[in-house]
């Protein structure tokens, strides 16, 4: 991993430049089953870059409780979606009158996109950027401005999807 300090005023900021993958464990070695501890494919944007995150993730306190399961990005409605990593369409279809395509990436991870006029039919594969939809006109819940809902989980864990694109999280860390 390549990372670089960047020192604005007395705010120092950790950029990572690539997350790797991490490696098969002792567990799931030879069984053929996916390491869902950490994403073995690099991540790319569902959005062709530059990307403006809009809403970022905020994991709730509770599984119950409130958070923003995903970040928002910045996308007119037509704007093409993009596979962020390989895998297997899991579900195309309406959830609260929006249009969701789902994905179950190679490494068990799972990405939701939403609104979306899906161009993939469930069952069908995907390489990381393939076109799986557009995003919908309906504004979906970023209401009168248009944005991409992506969600990121493993099994019923919701996780930051920033944090698997190349580039990684942004980390603020203090000076002293």
């Amino acid at each position: 991993m390549v990372s670089t300090l960047v020192t604005l005023g007395t705010v120092t900021t950790l950029v990572s430049a690539s997350a790797l993958p991490a490696p098969v464990s002792a567990s799931t070695a030879g069984t053929g089953a996916p390491d869902v501890r950490r994403p073995v494919a690099r991540y790319v944007w569902p959005l062709e870059p530059p990307v403006a995150v809009t809403a970022p993730f905020e994991a709730p306190p509770a599984p119950w409780a409130a958070g923003h399961r995903g970040v928002d990005l910045r996308a007119a409605p037509g704007t093409v979606v993009r596979a962020p990593a390989p895998g297997v369409v899991t579900f195309v279809g309406v959830v609260a009158g929006r249009g969701v395509v789902t994905l179950t990436h190679d490494d068990g991870l799972r990405s939701s996109v939403e609104p979306v006029t899906p161009v993939v039919a469930t069952g069908g594969r995907v390489a990381a950027g393939d076109p799986v939809g557009t995003v919908s006109p309906d504004g979906g819940h970023c209401a009168a401005d248009a944005c991409l809902h992506w969600g990121v989980r493993r099994g019923d864990v919701y996780l930051d999807p920033v944090a698997l694109v190349d580039g990684g999280p942004i980390v603020l860390l203090p000076t002293r």
